[in-house]
């Protein structure tokens, strides 16, 4: 896509995510998603203490890893979604381990380089981002993790049934329902690994429809 039509898309996205979580307050829930619950089995046996998570929302995984004994730094391009989880998280009691941060994951994350133990992002990359802006965030994920940090990750792919329906917006990315979302290819996965321990790229399904997703993990050198 060409960079105006990729900050038009970028903005009718925010527009359209702070709308939903205004109209649905924690629209996910409370329960954590199940790659939440495997990431943290994997950042707890990789010694990890201090968790990023792109793409955090209203915040139900953020406070399970808090839940779980990490330290968690949330961001969203969602004011109202990451409102909504300082919420949560002072209710629980949780302050103290969970910190937000309104950001667009198109700019450079706000964090200094190997800063972070893990990071975790579930359908996050697989928004309404262009494959070059996709491997701009992954670069930025290796510059802030630590050697042999964590990262893993959930994209729907290419064999998901909404794939080619709706609104093309090009790059691989179609609009249904006024969500963006960007299919990945294996080779696209692969791409993003490359530097990288690529551990796994395991298949699942989530939702009524269902929606068909990979779950990957890597890991940067030591």
């Amino acid at each position: 896509m060409a960079d105006h039509r990729q900050d038009a898309v970028a903005q009718a996205q925010r527009e359209h995510w702070q709308r939903t979580y205004t109209a649905h307050p924690g629209m996910y829930g409370e329960e954590p998603s199940t790659p939440a619950r495997h990431a943290a089995e994997v950042f707890r046996a990789a010694g990890a203490r201090e968790v990023l998570e792109l793409g955090a929302g209203h915040g139900r995984d953020a406070l399970f890893l808090a839940r779980s004994g990490f330290t968690v730094r949330a961001t969203d391009f969602s004011a109202v979604g990451l409102g909504q989880l300082r919420e949560a998280a002072q209710a629980a009691d949780l302050a103290e381990r969970v910190t937000t941060t309104v950001h667009d994951v198109r700019t450079a994350l706000p964090l200094p380089g190997a800063s972070v133990d893990a990071v975790f992002a579930h359908m996050l990359l697989c928004m309404a981002l262009s494959t070059r802006e996709i491997q701009a965030v992954v670069a930025e994920v290796r510059r802030v993790l630590r050697p042999s940090g964590t990262f893993v990750y959930t994209v729907r792919h290419t064999d998901d049934a909404h794939f080619g329906a709706g609104t093309d917006l090009g790059d691989d990315i179609w609009e249904h329902g006024g969500f963006g979302v960007h299919y990945f290819s294996r080779d696209l996965v692969e791409t993003l690994a490359d530097g990288w321990q690529l551990v796994e790229v395991q298949p699942f399904e989530e939702g009524a429809l269902p929606r068909r997703l990979w779950r990957v993990t890597q890991v940067l050198p030591a």
